[in-house]
């Protein structure tokens, strides 16, 4: 789903929004992520115009950024997010390849260690990071690079080393009123949990992502990389849902299922993944028959989704993954 969002291939679901109701719904989340060192800043223009958007993918564009900005402030700092109405002109328009006119910005500012000439003509390159092995897929700006293009937006960047940087996005102003709220605030209200779940993720952004979320709303939850790791835990432990991904090296969430279910037979399974159908099912995971979830998804989508598998009634064998 990263290289197609860089590539401006895939699937969006546009709507009218006032970005400042989707910075707002983030918030408590944010604070979450970016942790307790980091000051989180958010100016809002009262009277921002509405853009034609997909929100779950400017959440993503917008928490990719907030993840960056935190990995570049160890030792604390600013992360200021700001939106406004701007007019692109001719000449920032010819330079961006796009139509000048009415744009909605949000500046993501960080106050971090900054970035070198070299590296801010790579950034947006897929693959290209800065960061030690392991600790990043250099897909995330790629991410936001194609999400804001293929929402008719550009992003420029500035930054010096040890001055911080400032990412704006730029996204056409639409003549459409915003609707009251962001139609992904009008999905059914997640419920506090208090179960156990075990999040299995390979890749860190995405884990974190995920227990931030779960614990936010009181699930008790234990996280592993790999599946092996995962089985070790279980020892412990007692599993009341298994959120694993599906494509993982050395052991596949379709054989970790299969071997957790075996000491744990009435823990419920949720598969998560953005691979393909042909994909997940290489892997073993049938059609149907099984909970899954399709990678990228909201908070929301994740919180509800949990909740569905968990109230259903204790698998039998019928339920357990081929």
């Amino acid at each position: 789903r990263q290289l197609l969002a860089f590539g401006r291939k895939q699937s969006l679901q546009p709507q009218v929004l006032d970005l400042n109701d989707v910075i707002a719904d983030m918030n408590k989340m944010l604070r979450r992520v970016i942790g307790e060192n980091i000051e989180l800043v958010t100016v809002a223009t009262s009277d921002l115009g509405a853009v034609r958007v997909d929100p779950s993918q400017i959440q993503q564009v917008v928490l990719n950024l907030a993840v960056n900005a935190r990995d570049a402030m160890s030792l604390g700092g600013t992360l200021t997010i700001e939106t406004c109405n701007t007019v692109v002109d001719q000449s920032l328009a010819n330079r961006q390849e796009v139509v000048p006119g009415d744009y909605v910005t949000v500046t993501v500012r960080d106050t971090g260690t900054g970035m070198s000439d070299d590296v801010k003509h790579h950034l947006f390159e897929p693959f290209f990071t800065t960061k030690g092995v392991g600790q990043g897929s250099g897909l995330g700006l790629a991410t936001c690079y194609g999400i804001i293009r293929q929402s008719g937006g550009f992003i420029t960047v500035d930054s010096e080393l040890g001055r911080g940087s400032e990412f704006r996005l730029y996204l056409p102003r639409v003549a459409d009123a915003a609707p009251a709220e962001v139609e992904l605030q009008h999905d059914t209200e997640p419920v506090q949990g208090h179960e156990t779940v075990l999040v299995v993720e390979d890749e860190p952004a995405v884990r974190e992502l995920v227990v931030t979320i779960l614990r936010e709303y009181g699930y008790k939850v234990i996280e592993a990389t790999r599946g092996e790791e995962a089985l070790r835990l279980v020892q412990q432990n007692k599993i009341d849902l298994l959120l694993t991904d599906v494509v993982m090296p050395h052991m596949s969430g379709n054989e970790l299922a299969r071997q957790l279910l075996v000491r744990h037979p009435r823990a419920r399974v949720l598969f998560m993944s953005g691979y393909n159908d042909e994909a997940v099912r290489d892997q073993g995971v049938p059609q149907s028959g099984v909970a899954f979830l399709q990678k990228p998804f909201t908070g929301r989508v994740l919180l509800n989704k949990v909740r569905e598998v968990l109230d259903q009634r204790p698998p039998g064998a019928a339920h357990a993954p081929c």
